[in-house]
Formats: C-alpha cells, sequence, structure tokens
C-alpha cells in the first residue's frame, strides 16, 4: 500500500499540466499515448503477435498532426470531425492492406496494430479535445477525478469491505465492494466538484462522476483482460507500484472520450 500511496503522489505534479492546458498538455498526452501504444504492442509480442510497430506510430503521428493543426491553428475546427474520420479510413484500410505485402504479418498483427493505435491515441487525445471546449474547458478535471478517485475508493473500499469478487476470471482482486465504493467516490467528489466549479452544471457532473466511475472500471478490466491474454502481471515496470504507463491511465481510456462527449452532446448545446 505505501509503494502504491507514493507511487501516485508521484503523478500529482503531472496534473500541473492540465492547468497549463493547450501545447504543454498536448504533448504530455502525445507521450503518454506513445508511451502506452509501445506498452501494448510489447504485450502482444508475448502471444507470438508482432504488432507492425513503424506503421502504427506513423498512424498515431498522423493523428497528432491532425488534432493538432485543429486545435493550435486557425483551421475551423467544425471540420474536426471530417479530418479524424479520414483517419480512421485511412488507419484501418490502410493496417489491413499492409498486412497483404509484409511477409512477416499477418492479418491479426494488422488488427492488432489498427486496435493499439485507436485505444490508446485517438482515445487518450480526448483529453486536448476537452481543454480545448469552449467555455467548459475545466471540465477536463472531471477525467481525473472519474478514474483516479474510482480507482483510490475502489481500492480501500476493496482492502476494508471487500467480500465478493467482481470478475475472478480477470482481476482476482477487484470486488463488487470495491467497484461500489469506487462509484460512490467518484460521484461524491464531482459532485463536489461542480457544487464548486460549475454549480449551473451541478447535476451534470454528478451524472458524469457516476457514469465514469464506470468507464473507469471498464477500462482498468479491460487492460487486465488484455494482460491475462498476454500472459503478463503488468505492461512495464516504468511507475513503483503501478507497473508501466498503461497500468496507471487505463481507467482514462475510457473515461476521457466519454467526459468529451457527454459535454458536447449535453452541455455545450
Amino acid at each position: 500500500m505505501k509503494t502504491r500511496i507514493i507511487s501516485s503522489l508521484i503523478m500529482v505534479p503531472l496534473l500541473g499540466l492540465v492547468l497549463l492546458g493547450g501545447v504543454p498538455l498536448f504533448i504530455a498526452v502525445a507521450v503518454i499515448s506513445g508511451i502506452a501504444m509501445h506498452e501494448f504492442y510489447k504485450g502482444f509480442e508475448n502471444m507470438n503477435i508482432h504488432p507492425m510497430r513503424i506503421p502504427g506510430y506513423i498512424f498515431g503521428a498522423m493523428l497528432l498532426g491532425i488534432i493538432a493543426v485543429f486545435l493550435f491553428s486557425d483551421a475551423d475546427t467544425a471540420k474536426l470531425s471530417e479530418g479524424l474520420l479520414l483517419w480512421v479510413f485511412v488507419t484501418t484500410a490502410g493496417g489491413l492492406s499492409l498486412s497483404l505485402f509484409m511477409k512477416n504479418h499477418d492479418i491479426v498483427d494488422s488488427l492488432v496494430t489498427i486496435i493499439g493505435v485507436i485505444y490508446l491515441p485517438f482515445f487518450f487525445m480526448h483529453v486536448s479535445l476537452i481543454a480545448q471546449l469552449p467555455e467548459n474547458s475545466h471540465m477536463i478535471w472531471l477525467v481525473f477525478i472519474t478514474a483516479f478517485c474510482t480507482d483510490i475508493f475502489a481500492y480501500f473500499a476493496g482492502v476494508f469491505l471487500g467480500k465478493h469478487k467482481l470478475c475472478p476470471e480477470i482481476s482476482p482482486k477487484k470486488t463488487v465492494e470495491g467497484s461500489i465504493g469506487g462509484i460512490l467516490g467518484s460521484t461524491i467528489i464531482s459532485g463536489l466538484f461542480g457544487q464548486l466549479v460549475f454549480p449551473q452544471h451541478l447535476a451534470g457532473c454528478i451524472v458524469m462522476g457516476f457514469l465514469g466511475s464506470f468507464f473507469a472500471q471498464c477500462g482498468d478490466l479491460i487492460a487486465s483482460s488484455f494482460k491475462r491474454k498476454m500472459g503478463i502481471k503488468d505492461y512495464g515496470n516504468l511507475i513503483p507500484g503501478h507497473g508501466g504507463i498503461l497500468d496507471r491511465f487505463d481507467s482514462v481510456v475510457l473515461t476521457a472520450p466519454f467526459i468529451y462527449y457527454y459535454v458536447v452532446l449535453f452541455i455545450n448545446r
């Protein structure tokens, strides 16, 4: 427990980048995405599956370029969705087609390559998209409140109250009581955040805290499920007590897109 707490405190300075926003936050998200994708691909190599690393990194760089153009230039941000749809087409069609011409790779390698780019850089980059939302850019804090508060409250609720296993075949230590504790903790802290920062959107913050906790836990379990298939305990050893970057940020992977689309569809109307 001591190692986990110390490691969590080490992550706190990274949240300072959220305050800076803009280019520093974009660069940080890009670096985290790149490291996470490297860990993800490396894990599959334990299964004798060999993602096409270089094409995957190129597709990821293309995504970063498209988002950067629309966020930090005078380009029409209304065209961002069209740029992203074009990227999805190029990445999917290109990734699938490459296996036809690369003798050392098959269609499974292509699928894992594509999944790695969409699952990590694409989902992670929603953090930067939230930070650039007009009027409600501070909603970005809900990404980390829901993700990290779910993790913290679920951990302690599981330690002190946990009796019933949640998904023993995927993550033996997780319990139903821990899951409920994570949901309650995320909902309460998100509500407090809403009351202090966005009182006009208090109900929305509570909803995002509640539903965001589900996405955070699903993101955690999905990453754990991948690790089970890969036959590894952690994605890396970069962060003591937490493993790799993806081990620490797995709950953010689904939470960031959820918060972004909730704000865009229900608050920024």
